[in-house]
């Protein structure tokens, strides 16, 4: 008798190819030769010479890693000013910084809630956010995208302790949620509001102040934000921003805090480079915005179907898969990285390529940009 226990891996490949969503890795060289509006570079700030200096300057002082978990050996002085930081310039009363933007979602979500809670989570959220509730232990109600109506009534029929959550602006289709009217029905009921500004720190509000900030929301005692630093402030890691009373018990209850070895010195470094920077030049915010819709408005002239966005992210619809997948290869093949979601990644199962704007990208290289997605787009009929 055979012992295979992992011969349905084999089925489930065979499965997914079939279906056009096999996803394969391809590692890039420093320098790929291509123009990238893949990643989330959103400021221009992953290669700036202060950032990449503050991040190596940080590695040479601290080492290559924090040697452990926060509360041992993990935290250092780095850490502790880039919180300060974070906190000041987005308007909240204190910060904590985690290994990755999922890290701090999943602590936000299960230290904050549990099993006698309600968590409302938008039906866009992000997949960390998803794996947040799903960890919680709390009730989850899944509302229809961006419906603050639905939320109302959600939270009303509850009447208990309840969280909702939403991104503030969703990755597919870069579009922004309307936190001032979830803010509101949050307050009504009596619940808390988390909103994933992963998307919004560096572009949205003053100065890139984020989402929150734009909204008149930051440092409201009822609002906890979540924010990557591996977005617009081209590092790596993430925070959770709030009041102080909310920061004080992730420390002491949040298990992706507890238990997961610091962010290393050099991502801190260069974090807090990037912020500083950001500080200085507030201009960009405003340029990553204005790509974002020259973009748009470009792409839907020649008739392509794109959502207009609200930050930095251009989503571009296809007309299925294997067509989405095509033809981001043929972008590629004509210098041109893009992003490609497919479901499942997608909640609505509509293909994309998704573009993200940056604000150090040139006219000529939007004008190319542009050209190279129209002749490479594939029939819709």
């Amino acid at each position: 008798m055979s012992y295979a226990p992992f011969d349905w891996i084999d089925d489930a490949a065979r499965r997914r190819a079939d279906a056009g969503l096999v996803r394969t890795l391809r590692p890039r060289p420093a320098e790929a030769g291509v123009l990238d509006l893949a990643g989330n570079d959103y400021l221009g700030l992953t290669r700036h010479p202060e950032v990449t200096s503050a991040a190596a300057d940080a590695a040479r002082e601290w080492g290559a890693g924090s040697t452990g978990s926060r509360l041992v050996t993990g935290s250092t002085a780095l850490h502790a000013e880039l919180e300060r930081e974070l906190a000041d310039f987005c308007g909240f009363e204190a910060a904590l910084v985690f290994s990755s933007g999922y890290a701090a979602n999943l602590a936000a979500l299960t230290a904050l809630t549990g099993h006698d809670w309600l968590i409302v989570s938008d039906a866009g959220n992000h997949a960390s956010i998803v794996d947040g509730c799903r960890l919680s232990r709390a009730t989850t109600a899944v509302v229809p995208h961006a419906d603050p109506d639905a939320v109302r009534k959600t939270l009303r029929a509850h009447g208990g302790r309840a969280l909702a959550v939403t991104d503030s602006v969703f990755s597919v289709d870069g579009d922004a949620a309307p936190l001032p009217a979830l803010a509101v029905a949050c307050r009504d009921a009596g619940a808390a509001l988390l909103v994933d500004d992963a998307h919004g720190l560096g572009v949205l509000g003053e100065g890139g102040r984020g989402a929150l900030a734009a909204a008149g929301l930051a440092g409201g005692e009822g609002i906890v934000a979540t924010l990557t630093l591996s977005k617009s402030l081209g590092s790596q890691g993430g925070a959770v921003l709030g009041p102080a009373r909310v920061i004080s018990h992730l420390v002491n209850t949040a298990r992706t805090f507890i238990f997961d070895t610091g962010l290393a010195p050099a991502a801190a470094g260069g974090a807090l480079g990037a912020l500083r920077l950001l500080r200085r030049e507030p201009e960009r915010a405003a340029r990553a915005g204005a790509v974002a819709l020259d973009l748009h408005g470009r792409l839907t002239a020649a008739g392509l179907t794109a959502v207009r966005p609200d930050a930095a992210v251009v989503s571009v619809r296809a007309p299925s898969p294997e067509a989405a997948l095509r033809w981001a290869a043929d972008c590629r093949e004509a210098g041109l990285a893009v992003g490609c979601f497919r479901p499942p990644s997608v909640p609505d199962g509509i293909s994309r390529l998704r573009l993200t704007a940056r604000a150090d990208l040139t006219r000529d290289q939007i004008e190319a940009a542009v050209s190279t997605i129209v002749s490479t787009a594939p029939p819709t009929g």
